[in-house]
Formats: C-alpha cells, sequence, structure tokens
C-alpha cells in the first residue's frame, strides 16, 4: 500500500464529502463525554501537526525522542467546536498538504530511522506514517466519512 498516494487521495476526495454534512451533524456531540464532527475533525488537524513535527525531525536525525500530546486538552485549548466548519476543513487540507510536502521529502533510507513518542517503544518513521494515515481514517470513518473507496483507488 502506498501510504503517500492514499493521503493524497485522501485530500482530493474527502473536503467535499466533509462539506456535505449538515451543521446539526458536525456540531451534535454524541454524549458528553464524547467529541462532535467538528471537535473530531479538529483532533486530525492536531494529529496532522503533531505527525508533521515527527516526520520532518525523525528524517534529520535517527533515534529521536519526542513528547507524546493532550489530545483532549488540545482540542479544548483551539475550541474546535466553536469554530466554522469550512474553515476546519480548509486547515486539515493545508496541515495535510504540509505533511505530505514533508514525507515526499524523506530520503528512503530515513523511513527506517527509528524514534520514541513520549515512553512508547522505538518505532520507524515509516510505521509512524502509515499508522497516521490508518489513524485518521479511522476518525473520518467515524465522522461519518467512507474512505474505503479512496484507498482502493489509490492502491
Amino acid at each position: 500500500m502506498n501510504t503517500l498516494a492514499i493521503l493524497r487521495e485522501v485530500l482530493q476526495t474527502v473536503p467535499g464529502r466533509l462539506e456535505r454534512l449538515s451543521k446539526e451533524r458536525v456540531e451534535t456531540r454524541p454524549s458528553s463525554s464524547k467529541w462532535s464532527p467538528k471537535e473530531e475533525l479538529g483532533h486530525l488537524i492536531d494529529s496532522a501537526a503533531n505527525n508533521h513535527q515527527r516526520i520532518v525531525r525523525a528524517q534529520m536525525e535517527n533515534g529521536l525522542a519526542m513528547p507524546g500530546y493532550e489530545q483532549e486538552r488540545w482540542v479544548a485549548i483551539h475550541d474546535y467546536q466553536n469554530r466554522d466548519w469550512k474553515e476546519l476543513i480548509g486547515l486539515w487540507q493545508a496541515f495535510n498538504r504540509e505533511l505530505i510536502a514533508a514525507a515526499e521529502a524523506v530520503p528512503a533510507s530515513a523511513w527506517q530511522h527509528t524514534l520514541t513518542i513520549a515512553n512508547g517503544a522505538p518505532v520507524t518513521l515509516q510505521f509512524v506514517f502509515d499508522d497516521y494515515l490508518a489513524h485518521m481514517r479511522h476518525h473520518l470513518e467515524h465522522i461519518g466519512i467512507e474512505t474505503d473507496d479512496i484507498a482502493a483507488r489509490a492502491a
């Protein structure tokens, strides 16, 4: 599976699907302890920002130690629930375009560089990138956006 090709295809296809969701749908929290689709897309923006840093830094340095991030606090700090839906879609696209640019710059040998995140076990940069896409697809599906057809087209 070519993760980079799938991510490019996701960025081409998903924004239109997100824009078709109703205002009521994107602002509704399933429960008081669950994120609304706005907050979940915001979480994906935060994830892109954190993973961009990992991709840039790990291609320059093997054996890097990176912090984790407190996703609940990040979502609360950015107040995604009260932000404009189209603005969030645009931010999500922009952050992921930047992440793609960083991934395209990774030398072939650097994909095997290792890094630790928080206090986790060492993982390769390739694992981080593949896991990022799987994480994104999981959250998009949870929001109600189908991605299997996108992955199939990009394969």
